[in-house]
């Protein structure tokens, strides 16, 4: 029912149809004339308060570049606040999906935070995340693995020396990315935070060369990737690392992923977001 008032209340705004035809289609709906009445200035106050939010949004600027790398040129998806001259950076790196609509949306979240936000896309070598991307798998699949972290580690020179970045930069990446993230953090020395959801761990003899704080999202829900977290956290205390592990119980793999409610938890997500923003801002200031 809320959906279809909400339908019918755009249809009267943008004058479709008076507004005694409004309460009369509403009364349709809610059962009664009075019941409509009634309703009607709920939602007119809703409308004006959800302008006002809208309103004190940061307007943040976007939109694709491409920057160099070790299989040529990189393209990404770039984010940042309307106001400002210098800003920290990070890198936002997606699923094994590609550069989709929705890691679009999360690198807009960052750039709203107040980061200098880039997502570059794993497949330009390939040509790019396609349209359709039912078969993507297969294109990752021909992904070289060595050079691919590489071109991720261009992205942080990429940032460190941007004309709007304040030359502190941190990666996050999300399942696929997380791993990746992991790797960032092993081949970028002068990377300054990482911060992998449910990723892949680096070989425990890896963990030595990172030289970031880590700060690791892991699911209770996700078996085959917690499996590793033993012998991470291990070679994290060897080698005297600053780290933070959060487990979110209940929550299953890719919870952070709103565009797909079989696998999102709004509690898990929301805690894992406001952590990582946190630690950004902390680390990259």
């Amino acid at each position: 029912m809320e959906k279809e008032i909400q339908n019918l209340y755009s249809a009267y705004k943008e004058g479709h149809f008076s507004r005694r035809m409004f309460i009369k289609k509403l009364a349709m709906i809610t059962g009664s004339t009075a019941a409509a009445l009634s309703l009607f200035p709920v939602i007119e106050g809703n409308e004006v308060r959800a302008a006002a939010r809208a309103k004190k949004e940061t307007v943040i600027f976007s939109e694709f570049i491409k920057y160099p790398a070790e299989t040529g040129e990189m393209r990404a998806f770039l984010a940042r606040p309307g106001k400002g001259k210098k800003f920290p950076a990070v890198i936002v790196i997606h699923e094994n999906r590609g550069l989709v609509p929705h890691i679009q949306e999360v690198t807009k979240r960052m750039a709203k935070e107040g980061f200098l936000t880039i997502a570059p896309d794993a497949l330009s070598p390939l040509g790019g995340t396609p349209e359709d991307i039912s078969n993507v798998g297969e294109m990752f699949k021909k992904l070289n693995s060595e050079q691919t972290t590489k071109n991720f580690v261009a992205a942080v020179k990429y940032l460190k020396t941007h004309p709007l970045s304040n030359g502190k930069v941190g990666c996050t990446g999300f399942c696929w990315g997380g791993a990746m993230t992991n790797q960032v953090a092993v081949n970028a020395p002068d990377l300054n935070a990482a911060v992998p959801y449910y990723g892949r761990q680096p070989a425990p003899e890896d963990v030595e060369k990172i030289k970031a704080p880590v700060m690791a999202h892991y699911a209770g829900n996700d078996a085959g990737i917690n499996a590793g977290i033993p012998a991470f956290e291990e070679a994290l205390k060897k080698y005297n690392k600053e780290y933070q592990i959060f487990m979110y119980e209940g929550a299953g793999h890719a919870f952070n992923n709103d565009s797909n409610p079989e696998r999102y938890n709004e509690q898990a997500a929301k805690l894992a977001w406001s952590r990582t923003v946190g630690f950004f801002k902390e680390k990259l200031k």
